[in-house]
């Protein structure tokens, strides 16, 4: 399922996303369109409800569009169902949310296992590969920690091992330094952009700090639930 040259990873032809019915109903996306390339780091701005966080969850398959095509990897997946989408983002999709989202009274490692559980994968292959997916993210040492015994940088570092210990196609970051102090952010942006360019993970992010968003190859700005600029970036200073 290799991207053929010129081919998009991922597409968005005339997405829309209707909520509600009749004179309640709001009109989220007015006709997305999108082509994002493997390999390629995205920024998502935009201010609140100008629809970015809707056209995340559609890429994500955690929500589906009302109308418009969404393909990935040439796969039309607005036609699929609720099992196919769900085996779409396990089998390639990874997300790293701004409230972390880690089990409390589990260990870094524990946590990080977790889609892997789910896969049904055996205890050793679990093990192997979450204390991989923790040393990459620089927390080797610190596997049996539980949450309330890190940092709140360390806690987003495990957030994103458990992201990519199933080596997905895409990472979906929402807001990953939204909790984070300045330095933290730096830091966990660092990492971010080094799976990119070191794993080739194709990243989406969406951020309001445009210092964060300085880390991408390319901004997209949403405003009233259209894509009202798509620019290529130079990277942070």
């Amino acid at each position: 399922m290799n991207e053929s040259a010129g081919e998009a990873l991922i597409e968005l032809r005339n997405i829309t996303k209707t909520y509600g019915q009749g004179q309640a109903a709001f009109q989220a996306l007015r006709g997305v369109n999108l082509r994002i390339m493997a390999g390629e780091f995205v920024a998502v701005m935009g201010p609140s409800g100008s629809g970015k966080s809707t056209a995340m969850n559609i890429l994500g398959c955690l929500d589906t569009p009302t109308g418009g095509e969404y393909l990935f990897r040439g796969m039309h997946v607005e036609r699929l169902d609720r099992d196919q989408r769900a085996r779409l983002r396990r089998s390639y999709l990874g997300f790293v949310f701004q409230g972390f989202n880690l089990l409390s009274r589990t260990t870094a490692l524990e946590n990080v296992e977790l889609p892997l559980l789910y896969r049904g994968e055996g205890k050793a292959d679990r093990h192997a590969a979450a204390r991989a997916a923790l040393a990459s993210v620089g927390l080797a040492e610190r596997e049996d920690h539980t949450p309330a015994e890190l940092s709140g940088g360390q806690q987003q570092r495990v957030a994103i091992a458990r992201a990519i210990v199933t080596r997905p196609t895409v990472l979906l970051a929402d807001e990953p330094t939204g909790n984070l102090d300045t330095q933290r952010g730096k830091e966990i942006m660092e990492l971010i952009r080094a799976l990119n360019k070191e794993q080739g993970i194709t990243i989406l992010m969406v951020t309001h700090e445009p210092d964060m968003a300085a880390y991408a190859d390319r901004i997209i700005h949403f405003v009233d639930g259209v894509v009202a600029s798509d620019e290529r970036n130079g990277g942070p200073a």
